[in-house]
């Protein structure tokens, strides 16, 4: 059975771990303001194994005029589950949350190779790439 569940910002650290801080200290996993109450941590579950997290924070970024701001932070899929729907899944649970708090705008910085997969789910990409070392280039992307 495949169910999207809220779960503990150290949950995440089991799928962001290998996949977004491969070879670096697990301390590295943790996010400034992920034990905040205003944040929301979702993972994915497929016959109750964690394979899929993503978290939304109430942060505003300066890009932006809009009040009311969210970011999606720390979105990673196990390696040999993706492709599979499960990214897409958390990322439109993340929208119906967050349009549930009255937010009028999503943000991120997507890795350069997740770019495609978040615009063929309507998010465009506003401004230069640019460098988060060590991790590569970024892009600023947005959906309202």
């Amino acid at each position: 059975m495949n169910q999207i569940k809220q779960i503990t910002a150290i949950e995440t650290f089991i799928v962001r771990h290998p996949v977004l801080r491969k070879g670096r200290s697990i301390d590295t996993c943790s996010f400034v303001g992920d034990e905040l109450n205003s944040t929301i941590h979702f993972g994915y579950f497929e016959n109750n194994l964690l394979i899929g997290v993503v978290s939304v924070f109430k942060q505003k970024n300066g890009t932006f005029i809009d009040n009311n701001q969210c970011q999606i932070r720390g979105m990673a899929i196990l390696e040999n589950h993706r492709k599979k729907g499960i990214g897409q899944a958390l990322i439109n649970h993340c929208e119906i949350y967050i349009s549930e708090t009255s937010t009028s705008l999503i943000w991120f910085n997507a890795r350069e190779n997740a770019v495609p997969f978040y615009e063929k789910m309507g998010y465009l990409i506003v401004g230069n790439p640019f460098e988060i070392e060590p991790i590569g280039t970024h892009f600023l992307m947005t959906k309202s």
